[in-house]
């Protein structure tokens, strides 16, 4: 009996739906997260020992996202036909990223405006001392300019960016080498086609290290609650729950709403969709671990592949929805909680100057209270030392952070998908639907000898044949 691809990849998803629930990754570090919480709770001590193992696991994740990023923008680049398409992406994409971070700002700024959590708090800024980790924050905010994340994006070298982690270098690195690749004509080809076999190669890596993902949750989760306590939770849980109430209300509304008005899909069917990454951040704290799932996953819906190369990476500098809405709240609520008066128009000064600083500490470790820093300093009306009333909770709002950004850059990729006619929207919503399968968790997974990989055959760029829709009927 002759297999054909179509019927390899039904029974890739007849393989993948019988797959017992207690095998499904997502359960597995759901679980891990429990068991962390408990042993926090009970036994604090046994708990922050667990720490190696969550920072490893994420070391080993950001070892792998700097290749990612730089293989799947030169190969998304070299997979055009014409470059002004690279560019038209890159402005819509950078374009939408600046109208989103604006409405998150704005949201956060209403939110703490409107509840006003800081007032009678009366905190004398001089009488806040700053130790450990908040003051290397604080210290490394105060020296950070608004511009240097425009100056910083070219690098010193070619491999200082992987060993340092700069995901912005990177990919500015990945456009010039693309485009370069792109313009020698057949001289680069070989070397494209190197970059495809080099690409499979690092996402099998990424498979092995995905197999660790409930161990690194484990040990992530056990030491935040071991070293911070639940009882963090309630000294400042009014702060903690207007912070998680705002940014459910800007994804569900805000991002839900683009998505279903301009992109036509569900947001909740989203959620759905990305459970796996979900879990991942929120046991781990950060978005990064869940970039290359993020990649696979939108692309595997139809998205064009040199569409999610572009506006993936580029989102998790630029796009930072989570780290917006903080930012704004964060300010207001120690400008409130210190008596600082600030008029409307000083607000939406402090708007302007955080377009830059949430950008300038993108993927940097205490990203988030850099960029709060650099923003208290730059404007100087609000004093940085007042960042030690929020620090003890931060922790507990990184996730959140992170939830957000990483959805807010899920909807972004679709929306510039859309906005440039690349994305098969049939495709979408029969993957949103469960009716195509899981997505495999390498590019090679699933596919016939002689075949393209399974990223290649799902791009949009060519209508899917009739037999091909046929068979994602349900």
């Amino acid at each position: 009996m002759t297999h054909t691809p179509s019927h390899g990849r039904a029974e890739q998803a007849a393989r993948i739906a019988a797959k017992p629930w207690y095998r499904q990754l997502y359960v597995q570090v759901l679980v891990a997260i429990v068991i962390g919480i408990v042993l926090g709770w009970k036994w604090p001590d046994l708990a922050t020992d667990m720490e190696p193992i969550g920072t490893t696991f994420i070391t080993a994740m950001k070892m792998l996202i700097g290749p990612i990023v730089f293989l799947t923008i030169i190969g998304g680049i070299a997979g055009v036909a014409d470059l002004k398409k690279v560019g038209r992406t890159g402005i819509k994409a950078l374009t939408y990223f600046q109208v989103g971070t604006i409405v998150a700002l704005l949201t956060g700024l209403a939110a703490i405006n409107i509840f006003r959590l800081g007032d009678g708090v009366h905190a004398d800024p001089s009488t806040l001392q700053t130790s450990g980790d908040a003051s290397q924050y604080i210290e490394t905010g105060e020296h950070q300019h608004w511009w240097e994340f425009l100056t910083n994006i070219v690098p010193n070298s070619f491999f200082g960016p992987f060993v340092e982690g700069n995901i912005l270098q990177v990919i500015f690195l990945a456009v010039v080498f693309g485009i370069a690749l792109k313009m020698v004509g057949k001289t680069g080809e070989p070397i494209i086609a190197a970059v495809g076999r080099l690409t499979e190669v690092v996402f099998k890596v990424l498979s092995f290290v995905m197999k660790a993902a409930p161990l690194g949750a484990f040990g992530a989760m056990s030491y935040a609650i071991g070293k911070f306590g639940l009882s963090t939770l309630t000294s400042l849980g009014s702060l903690i729950i207007l912070f998680y109430v705002t940014s459910a209300l800007f994804v569900v509304v805000v991002l839900g709403g683009v998505l279903a008005l301009y992109v036509r899909l569900n947001i909740f069917q989203l959620f759905r969709y990305f459970k796996e990454e979900f879990w991942l951040i929120l046991g781990t704290s950060t978005a990064e671990p869940a970039l290359p799932g993020l990649m696979r996953k939108v692309q595997f819906m139809g998205a064009e592949r040199s569409t999610v190369g572009l506006v993936v990476p580029t989102g998790y500098s630029f796009n930072l929805d989570g780290a917006a809405i903080y930012l704004s709240l964060a300010t207001l609520y120690i400008a409130q909680a210190t008596d600082t008066s600030l008029s409307l128009g000083q607000q939406l000064g402090l708007l302007a100057v955080m377009l830059l600083t949430s950008k300038g500490a993108a993927g940097v470790a205490g990203g988030g209270f850099i960029g709060l820093t650099a923003t208290l300093s730059t404007v100087g009306s609000v004093p940085a030392a007042g960042i030690m009333l929020i620090f003890g909770i931060d922790k507990f709002m990184s996730e959140c952070r992170a939830l957000v950004n990483f959805f807010g850059n899920a909807v972004a990729t679709l929306v510039v998908a859309r906005w440039e006619n690349g994305l098969d929207l049939e495709r979408a919503r029969t993957v949103l639907a469960g009716r195509a399968g899981e997505p495999p968790l390498t590019t090679e997974a699933g596919t016939e000898a002689g075949a393209g990989s399974e990223f290649d055959k799902h791009r949009p760029t060519v209508a899917p044949p009739a037999a091909q829709t046929a068979e994602l009927a349900p």
